[in-house]
């Protein structure tokens, strides 16, 4: 029991992607060993079908060899040694079908979990010597499921086998009177037919247990509301913080440009609502900049911050509207205002100039 069962809360939500990430991290993926049994049984049964003229004429080779090294005077130092031949004999019968069973069980296992690689599954794990988590294991409703598929499997077997008995019963009676060959060959065709309904039995079996061992892996792996709320936390960060960090960023970004008004050549304002603060420098800018805009108590504070630091503060409606909905901070302003700005700030240099003259 994991502590959200402990909390009394249910997995309700679907699995993330990252919590599915993690579990194949952790080697936590679904597969159906069944499946890889079926596979594996067809293989290699059917190697050893298309082996079997090779497995009968390296055992009359071995025969062979065996009953002409009786004739010499010392068997065992005969030419290859009868060992060596013995075991090259048996690697030749059996390493095809041990690579096939390799690489079935590969193909099979890679199949169903996309090849996936996972190194935390090897790690050593004390928690699994705790004999009464094992106790518990013993008892759990996976264990009920597997005893279930194998007194299934087994039930098939033993049907099929008496099913196969009964139908040729009178056909084994006669082997006893075949000729060795014919009756190895019987024997055989029986074998694999035998093989080949076992085989299509387990299939049906192997096919339910994946649905099963699909059904049971998405169940264990979904989360409950708080795993899902706790996982965005850390994903994405505390919403709260997040929001503070936010307002500390505004706040700074405010206090940047309120102390670029002083240095703006004209606000244009609307009375009470909007506030933007312009300066033009040739030598950096082709247009006006817009160093400054707020609207209602920001405009206000514009506007006052500019009445202190002496800046020319002009107030024409539609052209404040315009600029502070279409202009960026830091940006130059958008070509449809360059003649309206240019008015203005033309007026304000003669304005400025006249001051001067009188001065």
């Amino acid at each position: 029991m994991d502590l959200a069962e402990a909390n009394g809360q249910e997995k309700t939500e679907q699995p993330t992607s990252k919590r599915r990430r993690e579990a194949r991290e952790e080697g936590n993926i679904f597969q159906s060993r069944d499946a890889v049994t079926v596979v594996m049984l067809f293989g290699v049964f059917y190697m050893i079908k298309l082996m079997l003229p090779l497995l009968l004429e390296t055992f009359q080779a071995c025969m062979r060899h065996y009953f002409s090294a009786v004739s010499e005077a010392d068997p065992l130092s005969a030419s290859p040694h009868i060992y060596v031949y013995m075991v090259f004999a048996i690697l030749k019968c059996s390493m095809p079908l041990l690579l096939a069973s390799v690489a079935l069980g590969i193909i099979a296992h890679g199949t169903q979990t996309r090849f996936n690689v996972a190194f935390k599954s090897v790690r050593p794990k004390f928690s699994k010597l705790n004999p009464l988590k094992g106790l518990k294991g013993m008892f759990g409703i996976k264990k009920l499921v597997d005893l279930a598929k194998n007194l299934i499997k087994i039930s098939l077997l033993l049907a099929l086998l008496y099913n196969l008995l009964k139908r040729d019963l009178v056909r084994v009676a006669r082997m006893i009177d075949m000729h060795l060959l014919a009756a190895a060959g019987d024997t055989l065709q029986l074998v694999f037919e035998l093989v080949w309904k076992v085989c299509l039995a387990f299939t049906v079996v192997a096919f339910f247990d994946y649905l099963y061992q699909r059904w049971d892996y998405e169940s264990n792996l979904k989360m409950t509301k708080q795993e899902v709320k706790e996982e965005y936390k850390n994903t994405e960060g505390n919403p709260e913080i997040k929001g503070r960090i936010r307002r500390i960023q505004r706040q700074m970004a405010m206090s940047r440009m309120m102390q670029k008004v002083p240095e703006a050549d004209v606000i244009v304002r609307n009375p009470t609502h909007f506030a933007v603060a312009l300066k033009y420098d040739p030598d950096k800018n082709g247009a006006p900049v817009v160093l400054a805009k707020g609207q209602d108590q920001l405009a206000l504070r514009i506007v006052r911050v500019a009445e202190e630091s002496g800046v020319f503060i002009l107030e024409n409606k539609p052209l404040a509207r315009a600029l502070y909905a279409s202009c960026e901070l830091d940006q130059e302003i958008p070509a449809e205002f360059y003649g309206a700005v240019a008015e203005i700030l033309v007026y304000i240099y003669r304005a400025s100039n006249r001051e001067d003259m009188f001065r």
